[in-house]
């Protein structure tokens, strides 16, 4: 059967920054682009021109408001998404998706969207986590969330989960690309020195504390090494950003380490160094700095964990390390800065692929509708 016109409804909490949202206005520009109505309901945020301006409709609920007054929203979602026909509900955050689930259950089987989530996160597991095992069919952005899944889900049929992993544009983040002499000019500390970078917000869980640790023993090891830090102080945390910031004076290394913040080149940077390690303590859903760097021909070196490491084991399994070992982070990096690895140009984590085979569930999942 030919595919047919759908109207595709994503609910999430808001469309300020992250890969949620990414991904979100990733799938919406890509329905539009295929002549599908593309809808998105959030609390709004400053993506939504982005999204509007691409042929997507924004309908701004506060629906991802951690409150039972939030429960209010039920009914007028039922209303909402008989009276817009909507074909997909796709529901990616669990405030949003308790709404439209509860929503969802109370309309005609017959006649009701077809229900999909993804599972963005390891989330903690609970009552209120398992709303995103509710789908219909169910999204997990890597292999390692469709094991977290099946692990603390087990009534969750595993024919209900469909893996789809999150991908980077090859044309965003060209393989082999180098940053410009203009570029340089900013950063020309960089040009007679080992870069090595760690990109992410200023969280203890992503292992900054362990990227100071292997400048420094790097340091020691007389190697001309210079880290950068790439990320923001998240709201609330200035006291950890402090932290590393006087780790880094107590270890005299304020002329080895520099702390770039928010950064709208990370193309570049991640392009000027020669590995880009992933220290996340815990496992993380998918690793999509890992993804970036490697498809630019950087070589990475992260903790063999979660999303990173199965991205690691399929594209440079050379890469991985074991959670922690410090000892072996330091020999693996001065490894591949004494001899750097060859990375090949792998195609299996490209966003065209992520949207070919999103757009491919809805309409399977349609098709199948129409035609009982």
């Amino acid at each position: 059967m030919a595919s047919r016109r759908l109207t595709v409804l994503q609910v999430l909490p808001a469309l300020e920054s992250g890969g949620v949202e990414r991904g979100t206005l990733e799938v919406a520009n890509a329905l539009v682009h295929a002549g599908h109505r593309s809808m998105v309901m959030s609390s709004g945020g400053q993506l939504v021109p982005h999204l509007v301006d691409r042929g997507s409709e924004h309908f701004e609920w506060p629906i991802g408001k951690k409150s039972l007054w939030t429960l209010r929203l039920v009914r007028r979602m039922r209303k909402f998404l008989e009276t817009e026909r909507v074909d997909i509900l796709h529901l990616r955050s669990r405030m949003p998706a308790w709404i439209g689930y509860l929503a969802w259950r109370g309309m005609n089987p017959r006649t009701r969207p077809r229900l999909v989530t993804t599972v963005h996160g390891l989330y903690s597991v609970n009552r209120y986590s398992r709303v995103m095992t509710y789908g219909e069919k169910i999204i997990a952005v890597s292999d390692a969330v469709r094991r977290y899944i099946l692990d603390n889900y087990p009534r969750v049929d595993d024919s209900r989960i469909v893996t789809i992993h999150r991908g980077v544009d090859p044309q965003i983040f060209p393989y082999g690309y180098r940053p410009s002499a203009h570029w340089y000019q900013s950063f020309p500390y960089l040009l007679d020195k080992h870069v090595l970078t760690i990109v992410g917000r200023l969280s203890r869980l992503k292992g900054h504390e362990d990227f100071i640790e292997l400048i420094a023993r790097l340091r020691h090891q007389g190697i001309n090494v210079h880290g950068l830090i790439v990320g923001g102080e998240e709201p609330g945390r200035a006291a950890y950003a402090k932290e590393l910031r006087e780790q880094v004076a107590e270890r005299e290394l304020e002329g080895d380490i520099t702390f770039m913040g928010n950064r709208s080149d990370v193309r570049e940077i991640y392009a000027a160094s020669n590995i880009v390690v992933s220290l996340s303590h815990r496992p993380e859903s998918f690793g999509r700095t890992v993804m970036e760097a490697l498809s630019l021909g950087v070589p990475v070196v992260g903790y063999e964990h979660g999303g990173v490491g199965e991205i690691l084991t399929n594209v440079l399994p050379e890469g991985c390390v074991s959670v922690n070992d410090l000892d072996a982070l330091t020999a693996r990096a001065m490894a591949f800065l004494d001899k750097p690895p060859h990375v090949p140009d792998s195609k299996e984590y490209t966003l065209q692929r992520m949207l070919d085979e999103t757009l491919g569930l809805y309409q399977s999942l349609a098709t199948s509708r129409h035609a009982s």
